[in-house]
């Protein structure tokens, strides 16, 4: 495979057609090495226009664990609009490739992970990616108790919940955001809070499906 046109071709012909004019975003997604995210059984699908499992078997699939399509990951950096003097929380680690995006984009970023495993792969992906200034922790992002590290100038939960948490609308600063995909199939909306000074205020640009975060609440069903 010619890695250099592939990432090239993902570029102009997944993420730039799906909305993503942003120069800064296009230029990161060129030089960030996507493949070194990727596990090496699935390498060859790393520009690939689809959900790549992090681990073997369905099971993975079916938990959520998962790489994001490249475009989607691309449009919410993206809306997200990090500034080089931010502190970021991302939810949903995977295989670490959207917090090595965001690193380069934030002064500092954590990232939750809830799968033990994911979260030290990731780490080990990041450290020899020669990004520093992510902490990627294990821990449960719709439980963990992050008053002491916030608030956050921006949060991104890789994955769709079915509501916006609340304990992490709180986690806002005055000016910051929250990315998140909401919903639940066939039609989830990704969904951009910003904390303004009449309070929280939400916009739904686009329509995508992600694999659920693991550990937050769903919604009861009726069933008759």
């Amino acid at each position: 495979m010619n890695v250099e046109q592939a990432r090239f071709n993902m570029i102009e012909q997944q993420i730039r057609p799906w909305d993503v004019l942003d120069a800064h975003v296009l230029d990161l997604l060129a030089v960030v090495r996507r493949e070194d995210f990727v596990p090496a059984a699935h390498r060859a699908l790393a520009f690939a226009d689809l959900e790549i499992p992090l681990k073997p078997g369905d099971a993975a699939v079916a938990a959520g664990q998962v790489m994001l399509a490249p475009r989607v990951e691309a449009r919410m950096l993206q809306d997200l609009q990090v500034a080089k003097h931010e502190k970021v929380l991302e939810i949903g680690t995977g295989s670490g490739f959207m917090a090595a995006l965001l690193g380069h984009r934030a002064q500092r970023v954590l990232t939750l992970e809830i799968d033990n495993e994911l979260a030290r792969t990731a780490h080990a992906n990041l450290q020899r990616a020669g990004v520093l200034n992510v902490e990627v922790r294990a821990a449960d992002g719709a439980s963990a108790d992050l008053a002491a590290d916030g608030p956050f100038d921006a949060i991104v939960l890789s994955g769709s919940v079915a509501q916006l948490p609340e304990r992490l609308l709180e986690l806002i600063k005055p000016g910051g955001r929250l990315m998140a995909v909401v919903g639940a199939e066939p039609m989830m909306r990704a969904t951009l809070v910003r904390r303004a000074e009449s309070g929280l205020v939400s916009t739904q640009a686009w329509d995508t499906i992600a694999p659920r975060l693991l550990g937050f609440p769903e919604p009861s069903r009726f069933h008759f």
